[in-house]
């Protein structure tokens, strides 16, 4: 059972965050906890960019961005992994750096600290040689870039879908057994 820290960032994309949600309660006999932080932005932009609100309805436990004695702001609590999606640039780069001066960035200064998996998902584009040298950075540091480029290959139908091709992803390297389209592999049942 995972302890599951996840983040999100002030960048546009919150349909990545939700389909993220909504994949996590499909797969709740694999996780013991999901602790969520928010920026400003990101609950802005769910507003936004979805029309709604829901984001605590989620059954996940929810801290504010300052909240320094949430569990996973220390190591002993044992989170094993943390997935920033979406991820801002500036977010990426404080955490390149080490500046731990919210709730995101200390959590994810102390996965990196205790050599556990965290997963990056920005949204960006294009990208600058600064935004490319902190991603070096991050992977350098053991952290793991997962930009947020969907697949086609599955055919996907709908917003969703699409986002989904990238959801899957994170959590295939969160390392969740989940079932999901793969490539040239078929599907149960077909020959």
């Amino acid at each position: 059972m995972k302890k599951l820290i996840l983040a999100l960032g002030g960048s546009s994309g919150s349909i990545y965050a939700k389909v993220l949600f909504d994949r996590l309660v499909e797969l709740r006999d694999q996780w013991e906890k999901v602790g969520v932080v928010m920026s400003d932005n990101a609950r802005f932009n769910w507003k936004y960019e979805l029309g709604q609100e829901n984001y605590l309805d989620y059954p996940f436990d929810f801290y504010g961005k300052s909240d320094f004695m949430a569990p996973f702001a220390s190591g002993s609590a044992r989170y094993g992994c943390m997935i920033v999606c979406p991820c801002s640039m500036g977010l990426l780069g404080r955490i390149a750096h080490g500046l731990s001066s919210d709730l995101t960035t200390r959590a994810a200064d102390v996965i990196l600290k205790e050599r556990r998996r965290l997963i990056l998902v920005p949204r960006d584009t294009p990208y600058s040689l600064i935004h490319i040298n902190n991603m070096k950075v991050i992977t350098e540091a053991g952290g793991i870039i997962c930009p947020a480029c969907p697949s086609f290959y599955s055919k996907p139908t709908d917003f969703e879908s699409l986002a989904a091709t990238v959801v899957d992803r994170i959590l295939d390297l969160a390392g969740f057994e989940l079932s999901t389209y793969r490539w040239n592999e078929t599907e149960e049942g077909e020959s």
